[in-house]
């Protein structure tokens, strides 16, 4: 059974910097994509970013390119997303997700079988 843990969300203001974590276990870590979504109030879920197995391809949504930069250790099964420029639009829980199949890389949502439980993040203007 996979479990995924996000840490490092929190209050901060517009323009600060957060570095989210999320430490899984239950598969064979360095096998899978790696990803990161968001859920703003009332609003559904959204890509944020993804990591292939190895870590050489990354994928972000437009809004967050150039300022949010996702990472995996995969000695420590853990991965990343360091997130500067924060702006109050970047308010959302944040989710931390593993693909259900280790052939390929992807950035569907649908393809993300584990999530983890969230972690707030707040940023305020």
């Amino acid at each position: 059974q996979v479990q995924l843990v996000e840490s490092g969300g929190g209050l901060v203001q517009a323009g600060d910097s957060l570095r989210l974590s999320c430490a899984a276990s239950g598969r064979i870590f360095s096998r899978y994509t790696m990803g990161w979504f968001r859920q703003a109030p009332e609003k559904a879920r959204d890509f944020v970013a993804a990591i292939s197995q190895d870590g050489s391809s990354t994928y972000y949504a437009d809004s967050v390119k150039g300022r949010f930069t996702i990472s995996r250790a995969n000695a420590k099964n853990t991965v990343y997303l360091q997130m500067n420029s924060l702006k109050p639009e970047d308010t959302a829980v944040y989710f931390c997700a593993q693909a259900s199949s280790h052939d390929s890389f992807t950035v569907l949502s649908g393809d993300f079988d584990s999530w983890g439980q969230g972690t707030q993040v707040t940023v305020s203007s």
